[in-house]
């Protein structure tokens, strides 16, 4: 074993046979009294404050900085009250006798006070997952550091460690490359955001090129992250050749289809071929885009589901894009009347009620056609133009049909239904049985 190993274990052993003699000190036994009583005053002062303070009304009209302030210091009240309370008695301990005869005080009053800078700090972060794992790993540190146990600490976490590949991997490094890790990425992600959100605000950029922009900024803000956070901590890239190596190979295997998404998704915000709020179909499913991710699209259909179509479908299946150029998009309703109907007249009233309806758009102008002569009626089709598909196709074809079926009412146009003679070819003999028994007998 190292030698300096060796001190530090000696130096933890030595401060855990002192702290073991003082637990049987009166003079703990009352610092550990005068901390309860201070935490005691902390928790009914805080209660008493929380209750009687209106922070809503307060704080009316303050800046959102000073509000979030104003919420995290109500939050944590007790926390300086137990300080102060805890700072005076350690004043009155160190006059009254010796400073080692209040060692405790000092510490609960350090640990305390690097509690509330560290909860102060921390409240910023709106995760509250985070919030609590940034609170408590920097107060665990700053706790190690007051108590003169974070070098041996950190010694001892180094000791243990496994070579990989040329990589000496111990749980100190570990720790430390996932709390940077955690921290760069959360400031990448925060720039990220920051970003598109300015790049959405540019309206000289289609929405493809505001996506693209967005997606490939996030990208490589991360790998920074990724890669300042590896270099920090002090572990050599070329050491990572190995685990390169076998990402390479589970891509080629396992994430090709991952990957092809991917890829997919970029050429199609390139191409802009696809873009946020284009009325789309693929297969049997239609609706608009909503968000373009870097796996897959979503389209909402307008019934309560939201489709996630993969990227790669959208490269190599047919696409039915109908707002590529324009939002215009034509719509078909067949219908059929009687043969004693004035074929002119019925195209006519058709092409007036669809101009009836709200959002059937007068450019182009609807047009009806007689298609066939029918078994039992003459056939048309009402082709109208809608500018406005993603607020839905049902909540149009209604109307428009409803709308035919009024005009065709008001103008005694009849929509026949299907009729059948019956011609037999040989005579034949029907049989009529009448039921002569009668009604029952009363009983």
């Amino acid at each position: 074993m190292d030698l300096n190993i060796q001190q530090e274990i000696g130096s933890v052993g030595d401060s855990l046979r002192a702290a073991f003699h003082d637990l049987f000190s009166i003079w703990l036994a009352i610092q550990v009294a005068e901390i309860g009583i201070a935490a005691a005053v902390a928790a009914v002062t805080a209660r008493v404050v929380q209750r009687r303070v209106k922070l809503i009304d307060l704080t009316m009209g303050w800046p959102a900085p000073l509000r979030l302030f104003a919420r995290l210091l109500l939050e944590h009240i007790g926390t300086p009250v137990f300080i102060m309370a805890v700072a005076i008695m350690h004043v009155g301990m160190l006059s009254a006798t010796w400073p080692s005869r209040s060692y405790l005080l000092g510490v609960a009053e350090s640990l305390a006070t690097a509690w509330f800078v560290i909860a102060m700090l921390a409240g910023l972060i709106r995760n509250q997952f985070v919030y609590r794992l940034v609170a408590v790993s920097a107060w665990t540190i700053a706790a190690l550091s007051i108590l003169g146990l974070l070098q041996p600490t950190m010694t001892a976490l180094d000791s243990v460690a496994v070579v990989v590949g040329g990589l000496r991997i111990s749980p100190l490094l570990v720790i430390k490359t996932a709390v940077l890790l955690m921290l760069a990425l959360r400031a990448a992600s925060a720039a990220s955001d920051f970003l598109d959100r300015r790049v959405r605000s540019a309206s000289e950029l289609t929405p493809s090129i505001q996506v693209l922009i967005g997606k490939v900024t996030r990208l490589l803000l991360i790998t920074f992250a990724i890669l300042i956070t590896l270099s920090t901590v002090g572990i050599d890239l070329s050491a990572l050749a190995l685990f390169s190596g076998a990402v390479g190979v589970g891509i080629g295997f396992g994430l090709q289809k991952i990957v092809s998404n991917l890829v997919s998704g970029i050429i199609l915000l390139a191409d802009k071929s696809i873009k946020p709020g284009d009325v789309i179909s693929v297969g049997d499913q239609f609706g608009w885009v909503t968000n373009m991710g870097a796996r897959y699209i979503s389209v909402d259909t307008r019934d309560g589901r939201e489709i996630l179509i993969p990227n790669e479908d959208f490269v190599t299946q047919q696409v039915v894009n109908w707002s590529y150029s324009n939002y215009k998009m034509m719509l078909k309703a067949t219908f059929g009347v009687s043969y004693d109907s004035n074929p002119h007249k019925v195209r006519e009233i058709a092409v007036a009620a669809a101009l009836k309806v709200p959002r059937v758009i007068k450019e182009p102008m609807p047009v009806c056609y007689f298609e066939e002569f029918g078994d039992s009626s003459l056939n048309f089709s009402l082709r109208y133009w809608i500018a406005d598909p993603e607020n839905g196709i049902v909540t149009v074809r209604a109307p428009v049909m409803l709308a035919l079926w009024d005009a065709f009412n008001e103008a005694g146009i009849e929509i026949p239904f299907p009729q059948r003679d019956l011609n037999p070819r040989k005579p034949f003999k029907v049989v009529i049985e009448r039921d002569d028994r009668g009604p029952p007998a009363a009983g």
